[in-house]
């Protein structure tokens, strides 16, 4: 999130990607980077959302791609913080960009939309939903985010949304896709405790065809999910935020994948604290162990090649 308190910080700064900056040559030393942009690129429409409407300068698109991200998730509830107009604006700002957007289009057909990457002969499909409302959700003649109505801020869970899900996931392996990764934005805020439909529709999107599910929302880190075989990662914490009224929202993991190929066979998670500049930094020792005992895993979890 780079807008708000971080973006004025950024631009005291003269750099409207400051932020990033710590942590650049991390990201941009990944194969594929991927993250979710909890902000609209434009503020020209009224605020949906009032002193919680987070839009940034197009200019930290530049920024995005210089720190090495490659797919940004546009499946939150933030992406529609100024409505339509800056929505619009929004895709095609990220369009004209380097960076492959995922998870919000100009209709549901495109919202739910995959992108594809390919590394070293591998195709990696992404798919992305939000669950917590508040961005419109795209319709067949409308934009918006790709949606998957659940508790605990849509539901009760809609089975039609999810079986959309599970056709796209399905589809991709039917493209020849080699690994399928699944980005939702779910759950409940500022709590380690899983809402029971995230387990439930985690395992289903595993089922249907998905290598790992790494979501995002909570503003802390949760415990991650083993099922047949692979990780449902269910919070990763805040990666820049200017929520700097708790410990837990300071607090994130970077979740580090590993492939042979096309088999996942380690996922890492690199712990750090956001910093009075709104920036994360990697801590070890104590505060590392405090970061990382939510998940519930070690730093590095490894899974079997035979899965």
């Amino acid at each position: 999130m780079l807008g708000r308190a971080v973006g004025a910080a950024a631009a005291a700064a003269g750099d409207v990607s400051a932020p990033l900056r710590p942590m650049q040559r991390r990201l941009a030393s990944a194969d594929i980077t991927v993250g979710n942009l909890e902000n609209t690129l434009s503020r020209e429409g009224v605020p949906q959302q009032g002193g919680d409407s987070f839009g940034a300068p197009p200019g930290v698109l530049a920024g995005l791609a210089d720190a090495g991200f490659d797919v940004l998730s546009l499946a939150n509830n933030h992406t529609g913080d100024y409505g339509e107009q800056a929505l619009l604006q929004t895709l095609r700002r990220v369009d004209r960009s380097p960076v492959q957007r995922v998870g919000a289009g100009l209709t549901r057909d495109g919202a739910w939309r995959p992108v594809v990457v390919e590394r070293a002969g591998v195709r990696f499909g992404f798919v992305a939903f939000n669950a917590i409302g508040e961005t419109p959700r795209a319709t067949a003649r409308t934009p918006g985010a790709a949606e998957i109505r659940m508790q605990p801020r849509t539901g009760p869970l809609h089975r039609p949304d999810l079986r959309k899900a599970r056709r796209e996931i399905r589809s991709l392996r039917d493209d020849g896709v080699d690994v399928v990764i699944v980005l939702p934005h779910w759950g409940a805020q500022y709590t380690h405790a899983l809402v029971p439909a995230q387990r439930r529709v985690g395992r289903a999107l595993v089922d249907a065809g998905a290598d790992v599910v790494v979501g995002g929302h909570p503003h802390w880190v949760q415990r991650v999910q083993r099922h047949r075989g692979t990780l449902v990662v269910h919070s990763l914490g805040n990666f820049v935020f200017d929520m700097d009224f708790m410990r837990q929202t300071q607090e994130g993991v970077v979740a580090d994948l590993r492939f042979a190929g096309d088999e996942l066979r380690s996922v890492r998670f690199t712990l750090y604290v956001i910093g009075s500049d709104f920036a994360p930094r990697v801590v070890r020792g104590p505060r590392a162990q405090t970061i990382l005992r939510p998940l519930g895993v070690p730093a590095t979890v490894r899974l079997p090649a035979d899965r």
